[in-house]
């Protein structure tokens, strides 16, 4: 096994297993330097923007890679940094956020399906339908008999969008309190970050133990081996790059995307008057 695979199946949620986040330490380097890894995280964004050219091409399949964490564990950072490596023209950014007016006169799920990426497209979801087993349970905002009967109404959901042709990769980039509490200060002491954050941040940190439970209970009963979950360590930037990067590249290699023939009437030699 490789180093990369060997990373991959270490992050990987055994579906099954019960998560107990207490036992990851976000800060893990995984034998890592910095050094290395940056050097592995480049030519990881090369292999991806090579998968990615060849998928778009063929235009059989998609990818769905959802992103969650808590506050400030690196979301957009991720989008920023390893999606650079696609072509926009076929990778689709989703954030959700509090639902409309329009989606709340729906099924939770309505808002979702509506984004998901197209056949040839590699989609991004910044949150996702998770939220409803974590804001929504974090916040009493409808009753544990429906939240938790969701778990299983999302498996089922994730099993349609696979069996019709959707690859599914969901990385929970996990951070601990005291790196939170830092980012937090470094975006009120930087101008350019400021805009990023709100009062709200700081209500939200005190349910920090409901969220880890909730996350933990979410990672558990929705990993499975068709839409499987990775526990990235994201205390530190690099790694989590390499991590998301790297497992990426490898589950979208793993569908050997490839060239559309020629036309078997395709000449040789164009003759363009």
């Amino acid at each position: 096994m490789s180093r990369l695979s060997r990373l991959r199946d270490e992050l990987r949620v055994k579906p099954g297993s019960k998560v107990d986040l207490s036992k990851v330490d976000p800060a893990d380097e995984h034998g890592w330097t910095k050094d290395d890894a940056e050097v592995e995280t480049a030519q990881q964004l090369e292999r991806l923007s090579d998968l990615q050219d060849r998928f778009w091409a063929e235009a059989k399949r998609s990818v769905l890679v959802v992103l969650q964490g808590i506050d400030a564990a690196g979301k957009d950072g991720t989008i920023g940094k390893v999606m650079e490596a696609f072509n926009p023209q076929g990778c689709v950014v989703a954030s959700f956020k509090v639902p409309t007016p329009e989606e709340l006169a729906h099924d939770y799920l309505w808002r979702i399906h509506k984004k998901v990426p197209g056949k040839g497209e590699i989609g991004i979801f910044n949150r996702s339908h998770y939220e409803d087993v974590l804001v929504v349970r974090v916040h009493d905002i409808v009753p544990r008999a429906v939240w938790s009967g969701r778990y299983r109404e999302i498996n089922a959901f994730e099993r349609h969008l696979t069996d019709n042709g959707t690859t599914i990769v969901k990385f929970f980039l996990y951070i601990d309190r005291d790196e939170q509490r830092q980012r937090f200060q470094e975006r009120v002491d930087d101008p350019r970050k400021r805009w990023k954050f709100s009062m709200a941040d700081l209500a939200e940190r005190k349910l920090w133990d409901d969220y880890i439970a909730a996350f933990e209970e979410a990672l558990s009963k929705t990993s499975t081996e068709y839409a499987p979950w990775y526990v990235i360590p994201a205390n530190r930037n690099w790694m989590r790059n390499l991590a998301v990067s790297s497992i990426l590249a490898e589950g979208i290699d793993d569908l050997k995307p490839a060239y559309p023939p020629a036309p078997a009437d395709l000449p040789k030699d164009l003759k363009v008057e």
